[in-house]
């Protein structure tokens, strides 16, 4: 064998375990953005399944919401704070579906109606809100959320 022959086939051998530590590197990185999806999926579902969870659907369809950034703070401290929460989680969550995060169907099969039905008995209060703090994006991606699961 000539050093010809030998130097082409390091390069072909070097090649191909490029080739093959490419394709690995691919497979690695698809099989890690994967798991981590499922993962978010299944905290965010864990969220949906907490007592406080349970608690602020409990509070929204069996009360009427303040329509103002005023009637809101009349509320009682526990009744402010579940409405702060439920507005910084549908929030979240809209961010998620808008970034592609997690899919709008998880959205849509968990608490989809309960997305929408919220939204419309906060809506006038997050409107208000919004004009009064002054925060023209407050719960902007819930709004979103909820016309898109509409």
């Amino acid at each position: 064998m000539t050093n010809e022959t030998i130097t082409n086939i390091a390069n072909i051998a070097l090649t191909a375990s490029f080739i093959v530590a490419l394709i690995f590197g691919i497979a690695q990185v698809k099989t890690a953005k994967r798991d981590r999806r499922e993962r978010l999926t299944i905290e965010v579902l864990r969220e949906f399944q907490t007592t406080g969870f349970v608690e602020v659907i409990t509070y929204i369809s069996t009360n009427d919401m303040p329509t103002t950034w005023t009637g809101l703070q009349n509320l009682p401290p526990k009744e402010q704070i579940m409405l702060v929460q439920l507005g910084q989680q549908m929030e979240s969550l809209g961010i998620m579906v808008a970034e592609g995060i997690i899919k709008m169907d998880l959205v849509d099969k968990t608490p989809g109606s309960f997305v929408t039905t919220a939204r419309n008995k906060c809506e006038a209060m997050f409107l208000d809100i919004r004009e009064q703090q002054p925060d023209p994006f407050l719960a902007e991606y819930y709004q979103w959320l909820a016309e898109a699961i509409d």
